[in-house]
């Protein structure tokens, strides 16, 4: 359903954002009642802009935690698929009190279920080796030269796809499974905007039944107290 504003009759620019439009933007998105008005009088009472301006403000707020030291926490598992899938998750918060709240606890839940569904190789951008930075930029640039690009075309093409390969192998970047228009990041940034905290996965591992290995990752961002 979409829902739209009247106009103030004080202020023939302002939205009248009703109660009931508060409570269904909460609802959707689980942002504080105070945020959820101010995203709607912000988007003219357009409840799908209202996400949009919402989500934004998720991303700032994180950015502007991201220094802050996360020593507390959960550690999750999650079986998949009959049990022949199987995931450790660790994510951080500031205090305990965060940890212990359903918000943070079903993020990580989702995490987990995401790390056994997606398979993601490593957490962060930041967290590829060097090694396969370099090897899959060299598979992506002999393509490019292959198929008969100019050079100049063939080094964008290249950075068209080592973006689509960190989507592939790096958690934060690939769309979140019950949400494909959300990365993780974008999930992770929106929890810290309503708990008002910084949050991040620090490693997790994954292990499927028949695999010789398992995958395992570890993120060390650098964190600085305020």
């Amino acid at each position: 359903m979409v829902t739209t504003a009247t106009l103030d009759p004080d202020d023939n620019n302002r939205p009248n954002i009703s109660a009931t439009q508060v409570k269904e933007l909460r609802e959707k998105t689980g942002a504080p009642m105070m945020d959820c008005k101010q995203a709607l009088t912000e988007a003219k009472g357009d409840m799908e802009a209202a996400v949009v301006v919402l989500r934004k403000k998720g991303v700032s707020v994180a950015a502007k935690k991201a220094a802050r030291v996360t020593s507390e926490g959960s550690v999750t598992s999650y079986i998949h698929a009959g049990g022949k899938i199987g995931v450790l998750v660790e994510v951080n918060c500031e205090s305990d009190f965060v940890a212990r709240t359903e918000d943070f606890k079903e993020l990580v839940h989702d995490i987990a279920m995401h790390v056994a569904a997606s398979d993601p190789k490593y957490i962060r951008k930041e967290d590829v080796t060097a090694e396969d930075f370099a090897r899959e930029k060299d598979i992506a640039l002999a393509r490019a030269i292959a198929s008969g690009k100019p050079a100049n075309i063939a080094e964008k093409m290249v950075a068209g796809k080592m973006e689509k390969f960190y989507e592939e192998v790096c958690l934060y970047e690939q769309p979140f499974i019950k949400d494909q228009t959300v990365s993780i990041s974008q999930l992770i940034a929106a929890k810290i905007g309503k708990l008002g905290e910084n949050i991040s996965v620090r490693r997790f591992a994954r292990f499927k039944v028949g695999d010789a290995g398992e995958t395992v990752a570890v993120s060390r961002p650098e964190q600085k107290p305020e």
